[in-house]
C-alpha cells in the first residue's frame, strides 16, 4: 500500500513515518513524502496513492487548493489543529481527522476506520467536505505551531505565541507564558504563515505579536527600541530596522 504525507513541518513528518513504520494495522509498500502544495499537485499529476495523510495549512498555500489542480478519490487522514472547528465540519463526513498534537492511539483508530470504509469508500462526500471545508477556513486564520516539550509534541496557537526569534543556526518560539522551544523553520519563511495583523518582521532576527510589545522607546526618529514580555532570553535589545521603522509604525495603529 502506497501512503502519501502531504505535511510541510518536518517534525510532523517524522513524527507520522516513524508511527507508520512501527504499527502493523495496514501494509506500507511505500510512503512518498509531500512538503508543500506543489511537490503535491505534481506529484497526483502522474501519480497516485492509497491513503493520503494532508494537512491543511502548508507553506505555500492551504492543501485544499490541490483539489483545484487535481483529481482526488483517495481517502483523506486530515491533519489539523483548528479543534472545534474541524470537529464541526468532519463529523457529518466518512473521513478522518488527526488533531495536532495527536497520540499513537489516535493514529491507530484512525487507520482502523480507514480499514474499516475502504472496501464501499465513496468520494462523493468526502468531496463535500473539502468543498465546506474551504469555504469554512476562509474567515479562519488562527495558525497552530507544532513544537517538541521534552518527549512530548505540543501545539502552540498564534495568540499563545509572543515572538520567534533567531539564534545562530536555529529559530526560537517564545510563548506568551515564558517558555521557549526550537521551531523547525526559517525567519524567511515562517513570516509568510503568520497573520499579518498580529505578527511584525522588526529586524533579521524577531519577528513578534503586537501583544508582546509593552514599550516603545524612540532614542531618535531612525532608532526605536520594544520592550517585550517577556523578556527574550538571548538578553539582547530589541530594535526595529531603520527601513522597518516606517512600516512599524503604521502596522501598530492598525
Amino acid at each position: 500500500m502506497k501512503i502519501a504525507i502531504i505535511e510541510d513541518e518536518l517534525l510532523a513528518v517524522n513524527y507520522l513515518k516513524d508511527l507508520l513504520d512501527k504499527q502493523t494495522i495496514v501494509p506500507v509498500t511505500e510512503t512518498v513524502i509531500l512538503r508543500s502544495k506543489k511537490q503535491a499537485i505534481d506529484f497526483f499529476k502522474n501519480d497516485s496513492a492509497d491513503l493520503i495523510f494532508m494537512d491543511i495549512h502548508l507553506g505555500d498555500g492551504m492543501s485544499l487548493e490541490i483539489f483545484e489542480q487535481v483529481e482526488l478519490f483517495t481517502p483523506i487522514i486530515f491533519i489539523t489543529a483548528f479543534d472545534e472547528y474541524a470537529m464541526r465540519v468532519f463529523k457529518h463526513f466518512t473521513i478522518d481527522y488527526l488533531l495536532k498534537p495527536f497520540e499513537e492511539e489516535d493514529f491507530h483508530k484512525a487507520l482502523q476506520k480507514f480499514i474499516s470504509i475502504k472496501g464501499n469508500f465513496d468520494p462523493e462526500p468526502v468531496l463535500k467536505s473539502i468543498s465546506s471545508l474551504y469555504k469554512a477556513n476562509d474567515s479562519e486564520k488562527m495558525k497552530h505551531f507544532i513544537v517538541t516539550d521534552g518527549n512530548k509534541i505540543r501545539s502552540v496557537d498564534e495568540k499563545g505565541t509572543a515572538y520567534f526569534f533567531a539564534s545562530g543556526k536555529y529559530l526560537f518560539l517564545t510563548t506568551t507564558d515564558n517558555r521557549t522551544y526550537i521551531y523547525d523553520d526559517t525567519i524567511k519563511d515562517i513570516i509568510q504563515k503568520l497573520t499579518p495583523p498580529l505578527f511584525f518582521k522588526i529586524n533579521r532576527k524577531f519577528i513578534i505579536n503586537k501583544k508582546a510589545i509593552v514599550e516603545i522607546i524612540k532614542h531618535s526618529s531612525q532608532k526605536i527600541e520594544l520592550k517585550l514580555s517577556p523578556a527574550p532570553e538571548i538578553n539582547s535589545d530589541v530594535f526595529v530596522s531603520k527601513r522597518q521603522i516606517n512600516d512599524f509604525l503604521q502596522w501598530m495603529t492598525n
